[in-house]
């Protein structure tokens, strides 16, 4: 068993930057393009800015948390702060959840991709692989677990070798298809030819937000950074203003470089002709070598991000047990590595269990994107409650403005939870909601901690409400739903909902005497 050890401050700018952009850009680049097309049209453009946009204000809520408490495993322990055990528990599972589900997507990407030189890998058409191809998969979940392994330098280094290349084929995508641009492709069958909605559901069903969500790993180790309260803020916007200036070039060269005879019968036929976009279209355009270089980046950028996640997690189960509220055997650190092995070794088997069993690149990108998302929306609420009960808290990131930007970043966060579909919403909310009874009932037994326990309830009650008005929302709304509240007024109502539940969220939380903030070593 691991010695009890302290994490090691071994990650500067550029690491922690690397870290970002190298989670950013995983599959989401590589198969979204073709995705959004088919439901938005050209219009989808606009998707990548509300993505952008949106993640850029959780961005900037995680700036003001990370640079005034650089944690392990931040995303799970700030819910905790500000609002007690019950709300950190079940941030925690659904942290754990997208992170380590996020890692099994990025081995299936690789191995989609792949199947195109090596079709014995995919059992179908669905993407879906053979045992041959789980097996690749599972060497590359063992190659990301054997990086993370050792020491956190290692995984830095082999990080930024590989975000240095990922970077290069997107940028040579953009050049040569942009060589072939139609402008006619804006306009064939309108620039909004499904209207705002499907531009809302792009967001969420075509993979936008997913690609984009990559900030919480910086997060995850601020522990271990260099100098945080400055590199921390600088890293996350860094990492949001590139990769949606990329993102927008890829989607307009891919929009334009399509030949327009293809599009006679409109676009939602677009997604099922370009599979695998950027190598279909290359293929398309007589451009053999750009086609043989995206299946090769294929086989990088998700393994980069593999890597990433398989290096957040562990710290997110790190600080989740750090709270008392999961295994304490899991809040342990190597002496020597500065690595939280035992928390490796779950976030190792956890990946392999989501690879079963065999799901395609598709059939997970809506869970993950809404649990993804879901683990950022708490954020602007403990931001909000920590400014009223802890203003003494040195904050040397302070976001201006926040009055404004906290409840438009949560609402924001709402709808792309919201646009996700009945189907993801349902399970997905509905499995908190039971974690939260399930916590009341484990937690009762123990008198000595029911006064606690109430506090706990109270600081948390918002959220339940919150989960339970979504599922309703949902229900009654046009994304998946029985369509009894139309269009646009099922996103108002939801935008609604989250101002009502974001100030009483914010009102809330822990009293001042309750507060335990830890301390950086942890």
């Amino acid at each position: 068993m691991p010695s009890t050890g302290k994490f090691h401050r071994q990650l500067g700018l550029a690491d922690l930057t690397f870290i970002g952009l190298g989670a950013i850009f995983g599959s989401g680049w590589l198969f979204a393009a073709s995705h959004v097309s088919a439901i938005a049209g050209p219009a989808g453009i606009l998707s990548w800015l509300i993505g952008g946009a949106a993640v850029l204000l959780l961005g900037l809520v995680y700036c003001e948390l990370g640079a005034a408490l650089p944690r392990a495993g931040g995303v799970v322990r700030y819910p905790e702060y500000s609002h007690g055990l019950l709300l950190g528990s079940l941030m925690g599972f659904i942290t754990l959840i997208a992170f380590s589900s996020l890692i099994a997507i990025e081995t299936v990407a690789c191995r989609q991709y792949a199947a195109a030189w090596f079709p014995a890998l995919n059992r179908n058409a669905s993407g879906a692989p053979t045992l041959l191809g789980w097996l690749v998969q599972l060497a590359l979940l063992t190659l990301f677990f054997a990086l993370n392994y050792f020491s956190v330098k290692t995984f830095a280094r082999a990080n930024n070798l590989i975000s240095i290349f990922k970077f290069i084929v997107p940028l040579l995508v953009i050049v040569i298809l942009l060589s072939h641009f139609q402008p006619q492709n804006m306009s064939v069958h309108g620039f909004a030819p499904y209207g705002f909605s499907g531009v809302e559901e792009a967001v969420s069903a075509g993979g936008i937000i997913f690609a984009y969500l990559g900030l919480t790993p910086i997060i995850s180790v601020a522990s271990e950074v260099r100098d945080p309260q400055r590199t921390i803020p600088i890293a996350l916007i860094l990492s949001v203003v590139l990769s949606t200036v990329i993102y927008l070039l890829l989607q307009v060269a891919f929009l334009g470089s399509i030949p327009t005879p293809m599009l006679a019968q409109g676009w939602g036929r677009i997604g099922a002709m370009f599979s695998l976009p950027y190598h279909d279209i290359a293929i398309t355009l007589g451009v053999g070598w750009l086609a043989a270089l995206v299946v090769c980046d294929a086989a990088i950028s998700p393994s980069g991000t593999g890597n990433i996640y398989m290096n957040a997690t562990p710290r997110v189960v790190y600080g989740w047990a750090r709270s008392g509220s999961f295994f304490k055997l899991f809040a342990r650190v190597d002496a020597n590595s500065g690595i939280p092995r035992p928390a490796l070794w779950l976030s190792f088997a956890l990946s392999v269990f989501w690879t079963l069993p065999f799901p395609s690149w598709q059939a997970l990108i809506s869970v993950v994107s809404a649990a993804l998302v879901l683990s950022y929306a708490v954020a602007p609420i403990t931001v909000g409650a920590l400014r009223r009960t802890a203003p003494e808290l040195p904050r040397p990131f302070l976001v201006r403005g926040f009055g404004l930007l906290g409840p438009l970043s949560f609402m924001v966060a709402t709808l792309i939870v919201y646009w996700s579909s009945w189907q993801t919403v349902s399970w997905l909310l509905g499995l908190q909601i039971a974690l939260f009874v399930v916590y009341i009932l484990c937690k009762l037994p123990q008198p000595e901690g029911r006064s606690k326990l109430r506090q706990e309830v109270y600081s948390s009650l918002w959220l339940l409400a919150y989960y339970a008005l979504i599922i309703l929302l949902s229900y009654l709304g046009t994304f998946g739903g029985r369509g009894l509240l139309g269009h646009p007024w099922d996103s108002v109502a939801a935008a609604a909902v989250a101002l009502f539940i974001y100030h009483w969220g914010t009102r809330t939380g822990l009293p001042a005497h309750l507060l335990n903030l830890g301390s950086e070593d942890d």
